[in-house]
This record gives structure tokens, sequence and C-alpha cells, in this order.
């Protein structure tokens, strides 16, 4: 692995990784406030919490596939 793949991937995890928390600070705090009100609404609020994380995992993916020269 030469170093441009490096940073590539480098940039690669760090910029998923931002994007997976700006979407998982706004979802969340909705989410949260919905539980507030009505608890019944759990479930779903912790679904929709989980799902930005898999920005995350395809950026891990990418970057692995990146390391490995496919």
């Amino acid at each position: 692995m030469d170093g441009l793949t490096a940073i590539g991937v480098g940039i690669t995890l760090g910029l998923s990784a931002i994007a997976t928390a700006l979407a998982e600070s706004s979802i969340g705090s909705a989410a949260i406030g919905a539980m507030a009100e009505k608890e019944e609404l759990f479930g779903k609020g912790l679904v929709l919490t989980v799902i930005p994380e898999t920005i995350v995992i395809f950026g891990f993916v990418i970057a692995l596939l990146m390391i490995m020269g496919v």
C-alpha cells in the first residue's frame, strides 16, 4: 500500500465517520424527544438511531477494498 492509498483510506473513514455523527446527532435527539413523550416509540427510535451506522460500515468496506487494491 502506497502513501496515497493510505491517505485515501484515512479520508474515506474520516468523512464517513463525520457523516454518521452528523446524521445520528439530529436523529438521536429527535428520537429521544419522541420517546420522552411516548414510551411505546422506543423500538422505532432505536431502529432509526441505528440506521446511520450503515454509513460508517460502508466507508469501512470501501476502505478495505482500497487497501486490498480491488
